[in-house]
């Protein structure tokens, strides 16, 4: 294999190759060859709970995407509900999907009339 790692147990010399696959490998095998042996990771900074296809993240190079986009463009350049839309969608809405997108969501947030009038007007004015 090309892109792999190769770990050898020196107390019984079986060796292993593990393929790395987008920057990882899988722990999975190092189980198989290494058994009852645990590793130690304070604070998980070399542990990935799951693969992302939304997030990428590399804290030693100091890179944050989402869905491909570093994070300080989004922040610089989009809307929260852009944003939103992205890590739905995969990609940033076009004018027109984002013009519906905010009426969707416009939508399905209001507040029915009874709860402002019941509810929220029920309180005193001077309650917190």
């Amino acid at each position: 294999m090309a892109e792999s790692v190769t770990i050898t147990d020196n107390r019984t010399g079986e060796s292993i190759e593990i393929p790395i696959v987008n920057g990882g490998v899988d722990a999975g095998a190092w189980k198989k060859l290494l058994g009852n042996i645990w590793f130690a990771d304070p604070g998980f900074t070399q542990t990935a709970a799951t693969e992302s296809a939304i997030t990428d993240l590399d804290g030693d190079a100091g890179i944050l995407r989402y869905r491909g986009y570093p994070i300080e463009q989004l922040a610089e350049h989009s809307t929260y509900l852009e944003v939103a839309y992205l890590l739905i969608y995969g990609e940033l809405p076009t004018e027109d999907q984002f013009a519906q997108w905010k009426r969707d969501i416009t939508y399905h947030t209001f507040i029915h009339e009874n709860v402002r009038k019941r509810f929220m007007e029920g309180f005193h004015h001077d309650a917190h």
